[in-house]
């Protein structure tokens, strides 16, 4: 199935462009493979059609990409393998050349940017994570993790005591004298994550960062990805299949089919109102109640509320609706300095995680 025009799903996304200029963003971006994409990509004025490009036997990868970024998001991109999103997450820090459009840093065009700018800019403002980390066999755990600050010409004992800090950060504490082939594949991923951290990135582009390690390992990475965050708020670009893990990183998520994006928005926004039947698909199993906050099914507070019972505004509907289901009449919720922001019902949360009644 073809996808629509993107569709910016969430009542946030406005309100965060019109206060914020993007950090890193993308216009119209492509990536096609074959014999002369540029040039096949202007003789169709930038928009080819699919018959087109099927006709002449190209690849399209990425296709008229157009995405935002803004200061201390969590962006993650998803979708099934071969939908692009490696691909665009690579043309956006041009470890992939795209073949057209633009891919602006704090408003500059990088696709304008020299080789030596862009080596300079990976080195001291984006971090990058990918599945196969190349850590380098002859040096330690401490000398990978080390290595980006190396090369910065960061003195010795700076670059290893940020070092310690990130290997201690990712639980690999105490193996600082181990060499790559002494690690299981999730400890070199570890390593991999540590190295990225140590960098201090302005825009950090992880591709499923997490992936190899066990469920109560990457559980715990992630709870150490989300505080690092709430400390440093950097702006992330996160590639993930997970959608429990999408849950609890993104602050948006982007949905991406046949090189196409086709939805972006909140994963509460995904579920309730998908853009397609791929979108519906994708998203059909995901499990509401660890979904839905509170505040997302509250209504207006009212006075009955003011000495009611109270639930927080943040929390999951999974970790409280027990309590509001056992109340007979709606319970106050408040923000976390502790004011009343809204009154949620039995009513509300049966019809948020089950649907609306119908008639008999």
């Amino acid at each position: 199935m073809a996808g629509p025009e993107l569709r910016q799903s969430g009542q946030s996304d406005a309100t965060r462009a019109e206060a914020l200029a993007p950090v890193i963003a993308c216009r119209h971006v492509w990536k096609l493979f074959g014999p002369d994409p540029e040039g096949f990509l202007a003789r169709h004025g930038g928009h080819p059609a699919a018959e087109a490009m099927k006709d002449a036997r190209y690849i399209p990868a990425v296709c008229d990409a157009s995405l935002a970024v803004f200061p201390g998001e969590i962006m993650v991109v998803m979708g099934l393998s071969g939908s692009g999103k490696s691909t665009l997450v690579r043309c956006l820090s041009r470890l992939i050349e795209p073949t057209g459009g633009e891919v602006l840093f704090e408003g500059v065009d990088l696709l304008k940017a020299t080789a030596k700018e862009m080596i300079e800019l990976r080195r001291h403002r984006m971090g990058m994570v990918f599945q196969n980390f190349a850590l380098l066999p002859h040096r330690t755990v401490l000398a990978n993790v080390a290595f980006p600050l190396e090369v910065q010409g960061i003195d010795r004992a700076a670059r290893e005591a940020r070092a310690h800090e990130m290997i201690k950060l990712v639980g690999l504490d105490g193996r600082e004298g181990y060499y790559p082939r002494e690690l299981s594949g999730g400890q070199q991923q570890r390593v991999g994550i540590a190295r990225s951290l140590a960098v201090g990135p302005d825009v950090w582009f992880l591709d499923e960062p997490f992936s190899a390690l066990d469920p109560l390992i990457r559980c715990e990475m992630q709870d150490e990805f989300l505080r690092l965050q709430s400390m440093l708020e950097k702006t992330i670009v996160f590639i993930t299949h997970d959608f429990d893990e999408a849950i609890r990183l993104a602050d948006r998520i982007v949905i991406m089919f046949e090189g196409r994006i086709v939805q972006v928005g909140t994963a509460e926004a995904l579920v309730t109102d998908p853009a397609t039947d791929y979108v519906r698909e994708f998203t059909k199993h995901v499990s509401r109640e660890k979904l839905f906050t509170v505040a997302s099914v509250m209504a207006p507070p009212s006075k009955a509320v003011a000495n009611r019972p109270s639930v927080a505004a943040d929390a999951r509907l999974f970790t409280v609706a027990g309590r509001i289901l056992r109340e007979d009449a709606p319970v106050r919720v408040v923000d976390r300095a502790g004011r009343t922001v809204g009154e949620v019902s039995a009513e509300r949360v049966v019809a948020a995680l089950y649907g609306p009644p119908t008639e008999p």
